[in-house]
C-alpha cells in the first residue's frame, strides 16, 4: 500500500458522457507547479477542463470517459513529475488456464475498470498486482471486474495469515475441482477408448459394430465433453468476448469438431462414417491431466516464498515481571522483552539484552556458519537460536521485520516482467488467431488435394489441439520465479526481473572501497608531528573531527579517546565536502583534510613529502593537520581489507568482467590496495558526490556497469549503474536504492547474484527455444507436411489428434520442470 486514506477523489457522472474527477496531488511547491499540471493534463484527448487548486492541493478535471480514463489522467500527472496518492494490492487469481487468460484480466482491469491505475497479472504466480484509486473503486469492485471477465480473485484479509489461508484454500479448491473433473473424464474415457480401439482393430466380435454400441460411445463421450470439458467452452467464450482468444478456444474447437462430426454421423446414419467420440474425449481428458500436472509443477516454482513464510514461528515467549508467558506472534509489540531458548526460532527482530548464543541465519543470508550474538547485537526474526538462551527486546514486528520485507521483495520480483518476455508476449497476443487460421487453411488445402473430408478434418483438429501458447507464456515467468527464489535462499534479493536479466550482461563491476572491499572501520596507524608532539597533533585533529560522521573522522576521535586525550573548545566549525574540515580550537584555526586540498591552497608540504609518499605507498590513507600558515603533522589511517575481497575479484575475472575500484583516497594509496587485490582499474580521489558521474562516464564508453556499494552513502551511484548491488546486513533488506540487495553483507553475494542471473537467463532461453520450436515444428507436422515422405512412420505423416493432445499437455510441463531445475543448481 502506498498511502493510507489520503485519496479524496470522486468520480461523478455529469450531463451527457462527461465525468468529473477530483485528485489530491502531491509534490507541488508553488503556483507554477499547479500550472504545469494543468498544462500537462490538458494535452490529453477528451479533457474538457483541468484546474488545480494549489492551496487545497487538488486537481479537478472534467473529461469524456469515452476518450480518456481516470488511470490515464493519473499517469499524466505522474509523467509531469508529481504524485497522486494510490494504493497497491496483490490479488490471488483463480480460473486461469493459459497466458492469454492473464492478458484478458489485464485488459479488463486496465481498459474497462474506472479507478484502476495499472494492473499486471502473472500467469505463473497466479496473482494480479493492481494499483488503484481507493475512493473511485474498492477491492470488491476490482474483484467484480475480474469476475465479470470470467475469473475469480481472493480478497486479502486485514490479517495477513488469514489472507494466506484464504488464498491457499482457494487454490486447493480449484485443484480439487479440476481433479474431480479429470477423474470423471478418465472414468468415461477409458472404457470408451478400449471399446473404440477394440472395434477399429477387429478385436471384439461382430456385436461391436451394432448401432447400440455407437450410441454407447455417445453416452460415454457426452459427460466428458460437457462436464470435464465445460471449462474450455466457458473460458473460451469469455476470452472471445474480451477480444483475446486463449488456449481454451483451441481445445474447445478441436474437441467439438470431432464430437459433433461423430454425432452427425450417428444421427443421420452417414454410410461409412467413422465415429471419433473417443478422440474428443481423449483430447479433453489428456489436456485436463496435463493442466493438473502443470499446476502442481508451477506452484513449486514459488516454493521459496512459501518456505520463507514457513520460517515464522506461531508463538513467542514474553517476559512479564520475570514470568514467562507464551503469546501468539501477532500480539508481540515493539519494546516487549522476549526469551528464546536453544533450538527455537527467534520470533521478531530485536536487540539482545541478556545472554549469549550463536544464531543460524543461513535461510536469510545464505551463510552457513552460525553468527555469535551478545548483548547489544541484532537478531532477526525467523532465524534459529543454536545453543544458549537469550533475552532480547523487540524492535521490529509484523510487516516491519526483515523476513516480512524479504518475502515482499521476492514476491514483487517474481511478479515482474524482464524485457526478454516482451517477444513471447507479442507472439502470444496473436498466437491463437494465427493457429485457427492455420487450421482452416490446412483443412482447405487437404480438401482441395484429396477431396476427402475425414482426413482433412483430422488434420484440422490436430493443428488446433497441438498448438500450445501456454509454453510461451510460462517460459520466462517460471524461470524468474525459480531464480529469484533461489537468490532469496542464498541471501541475494533481486528487486525485479529486469535486474535479474541485466546482471547477466554486465562487463564491468565498480567496487566502492570503504565498507565494500574493506571492513569500513578504519583505524589510526601512524601519527607524524611536524610541530609539537604526536599526541598534541592527534588531540587537535580529534577536537576538530568531534561529531564527524566520516569514517576517518570517527577513527581519529576513537584513537584519541583510547589514548585518554582531552578535546579542546571548538567554535566556527566548517565542512568542505569530501575535502576536509576546519574549526577554531582554543582561539587557533585548525584544518584537517586531504593532502591535495592543502596543495590546492598553496601550502608548502616539502618537509613532510617523504613521509606522505612512504605512508601512501604502504596503502594507507593520509590526512594532514595544519593551521592557517603551515602543516602541523600527518595522521595515517588504514582500513582492514575483507578476507574475501581478493577471491571475489578473481572470480569476477573468471566471469570475464573488468573490475574497477572507486575511492576518495589518494591515487598512490588506492593503487597500492588495488595491486594487492588484483583490481584492473582505479578511480581515485573521487568525492562522494562524484561517484554517480564516474559510473556514467564508464557507461559512456559502452560498458554495462554494475556498482557495488553500501546502499546508503553510494545511493546515487547505485541508481546510475545498470545494476546496483547494495550490500547490507540481514536487517537492511529495505534498502531503497539498488536493484539487488545482498543481505548477507558478504562480497561473495555479488558472485552468487551473477551466477543466479546467468543460470536463470540460460533457463529462460532454453524454455523460449523449446516453446517456439515445439510450435514451429509440430504445427506443420500436424498439418501434414510430412505426408509425402512415405518412408516415415504413419504416426508422423498423419499425426492423430490424441497424440497431438498428449504432446500439447506435456509441452508446458517440460518448460516448468526445466525452470524447477534451477532450485537444484549449485551456486558459487
Amino acid at each position: 500500500m502506498k498511502t493510507e486514506n489520503t485519496v479524496q477523489e470522486s468520480l461523478k457522472q455529469k450531463q451527457g458522457a462527461g465525468a468529473g474527477l477530483r485528485l489530491p496531488v502531491t509534490g507541488m511547491t508553488c503556483a507554477n507547479c499547479a500550472a504545469n499540471i494543468e498544462r500537462s493534463v490538458r494535452k490529453l484527448a477528451g479533457i474538457r477542463s483541468a484546474d488545480v487548486n494549489f492551496g487545497a492541493e487538488q486537481l479537478n478535471v472534467d473529461y469524456d470517459p469515452a476518450q480518456v480514463s481516470a488511470a490515464e489522467i493519473v499517469q499524466q500527472v505522474k509523467k509531469a513529475g508529481y504524485g497522486v496518492a494510490t494504493r497497491e494490492v496483490d490479488l490471488p487469481i483463480t480460473g486461469m488456464t493459459c497466458a492469454n487468460c492473464a492478458a484478458n484480466i489485464e485488459r479488463a482491469l486496465n481498459k474497462k475498470t474506472p479507478g484502476v491505475v495499472s494492473a499486471s497479472v502473472s500467469f505463473a504466480a497466479e496473482k494480479a498486482s493492481v494499483e488503484y484509486i481507493p475512493s473511485v473503486i474498492d477491492l470488491e469492485g476490482i474483484v467484480r471486474a475480474i469476475r465479470k471477465a470470467g475469473y475469480d480473485a481472493v480478497i486479502p484479509d486485514e490479517d495477513e495469515d488469514l489472507a494466506e489461508d484464504a488464498e491457499a484454500a482457494a487454490r486447493n479448491a480449484e485443484v480439487r475441482d479440476q481433479t474431480v473433473k479429470f477423474l470423471v473424464g478418465l472414468l468415461f474415457t477409458l472404457p470408451l477408448f478400449v471399446l473404440s480401439m477394440g472395434r477399429d482393430f477387429q478385436i471384439l466380435g461382430p456385436w461391436a459394430h451394432a448401432i447400440w454400441v455407437s450410441w454407447l460411445f455417445f453416452v460415454l463421450a457426452t459427460p466428458v465433453q460437457f462436464y470435464t470439458g465445460w471449462d474450455y467452452y466457458s473460458s473460451g467464450l469469455r476470452s472471445i468476448a474480451n477480444r483475446g482468444a486463449n488456449m481454451d478456444v483451441l481445445v474447445a474447437m478441436g474437441s467439438s469438431v470431432a464430437y459433433f462430426y461423430s454425432l452427425a454421423v450417428l444421427l443421420f446414419s452417414i454410410p461409412g462414417g467413422h465415429l471419433y467420440f473417443e478422440t474428443s474425449a481423449m483430447i479433453i481428458t489428456l489436456i485436463k491431466f496435463g493442466k493438473l500436472l502443470e499446476t502442481r509443477s508451477k506452484r513449486k516454482t514459488g516454493g521459496a516464498v512459501r518456505k520463507l513464510m514457513g520460517l515464522r514461528p506461531n508463538t513467542a515467549v514474553v517476559l512479564e515481571n520475570g514470568e514467562e508467558k507464551e503469546v501468539p506472534i501477532k500480539r508481540v509489540e515493539k519494546g516487549w522483552r522476549l526469551l528464546v531458548r536453544p533450538g527455537q526460532r527467534i520470533a521478531v527482530d530485536g536487540t539482545v539484552v541478556d545472554g549469549q548464543s550463536s544464531v543460524d541465519e543461513s535461510m536469510l543470508t545464505g551463510e552457513s556458519v552460525p553468527v555469535g550474538k551478545k548483548p547489544g547485537d541484532t537478531v532477526i526474526g525467523g532465524t534459529i537460536n543454536v545453543d544458549g538462551a537469550m533475552e532480547f527486546e523487540a524492535t521490529r514486528v509484523g510487516k516491519e521485520t526483515a523476513l516480512a520485507q524479504i518475502i515482499r521483495m521476492v514476491q514483487e520480483a517474481q511478479g515482474s516482467r524482464p524485457p526478454i518476455q516482451a517477444l513471447a508476449d507479442r507472439v502470444a497476443s496473436v498466437f491463437v488467431p494465427a493457429v485457427i487460421a492455420a487450421a482452416f487453411v490446412t483443412f482447405a488445402i487437404w480438401m482441395l488435394v484429396t477431396g476427402d473430408y475425414v482426413p482433412s478434418m483430422i488434420r484440422l483438429v490436430s493443428v488446433l489441439v497441438i498448438a500450445c501458447p501456454c509454453a510461451l507464456g510460462l517460459a520466462t515467468p517460471t524461470a524468474v520465479m525459480a531464480g529469484t527464489g533461489k537468490g532469496a535462499e542464498n541471501g541475494v534479493l533481486f528487486k525485479s526481473g529486469e535486474a535479474l536479466e541485466t546482471a547477466e550482461k554486465l562487463d564491468t563491476i565498480l567496487l566502492d572501497k570503504t565498507g565494500t572491499l574493506t571492513a569500513g572501520e578504519p583505524g589510526v596507524t601512524d601519527v607524524v608531528a611536524a610541530e609539537g608532539g604526536e599526541e598534541d597533533i592527534l588531540a587537535l585533529a580529534a577536537t576538530v573531527e568531534k561529531g564527524s560522521e566520516h569514517p576517518i573522522g570517527k577513527a581519529i576521535v576513537r584513537e584519541a579517546a583510547n589514548r585518554g586525550l582531552t578535546a579542546g573548545r571548538v567554535s566556527e566549525f566548517r565542512s568542505f565536502g569530501g575535502d576536509g574540515v576546519s574549526a577554531t580550537v582554543d582561539g587557533r584555526v585548525v584544518k584537517v583534510g586531504r593532502i591535495d586540498w592543502f596543495q590546492g591552497q598553496g601550502m608548502d608540504l616539502s618537509k613532510l613529502q617523504d613521509e606522505i609518499l612512504n605512508l601512501q605507498n604502504r596503502g594507507k590513507t593520509v590526512v594532514m593537520v595544519a593551521d592557517e600558515a603551515q602543516p602541523l603533522g600527518l595522521i595515517a589511517v588504514a582500513d582492514t581489507i575483507k578476507p574475501e575481497s581478493r577471491e571475489v575479484v578473481g572470480l569476477l575475472h573468471d566471469y570475464g568482467i573488468t573490475v574497477a575500484m572507486l575511492t576518495g583516497d589518494h591515487r598512490t594509496t588506492a593503487s597500492a590496495i588495488a595491486e594487492k587485490l588484483g583490481i584492473d582499474e582505479v578511480f581515485a580521489e573521487v568525492r562522494p558526490d562524484e561517484k554517480a558521474a564516474k559510473v556514467k562516464s564508464v557507461q559512456g564508453q559502452g560498458s554495462r556497469v554494475g556498482m557495488v556499494g553500501d546502499g546508503i552513502n553510494d545511493a546515487p551511484a547505485l541508481a546510475q549503474a545498470d545494476v546496483g548491488f547494495a550490500i547490507g546486513s540481514g536487517t537492511d533488506v529495505a534498502i531503497e536504492t539498488g536493484d539487488v540487495v545482498l543481505s548477507s553483507g558478504n562480497l561473495h553475494g555479488v558472485i552468487r547474484a551473477l551466477s543466479i542471473s546467468r543460470k536463470t537467463m540460460r533457463t529462460v532461453r532454453q524454455n523460449l527455444f523449446w516453446a517456439f520450436c515445439y510450435n514451429v515444428v509440430l504445427i506443420p507436422v500436424a498439418a501434414g507436411v510430412l505426408n509425402p515422405f512415405e518412408t516415415l512412420p504413419m504416426l508422423l505423416r498423419q499425426l492423430h489428434p490424441i497424440l497431438a493432445a498428449l504432446a500439447m499437455s506435456f509441452s508446458s510441463i517440460s518448460v516448468v520442470t526445466n525452470s524447477l531445475l534451477l532450485y537444484r543448481t549449485k551456486i558459487k
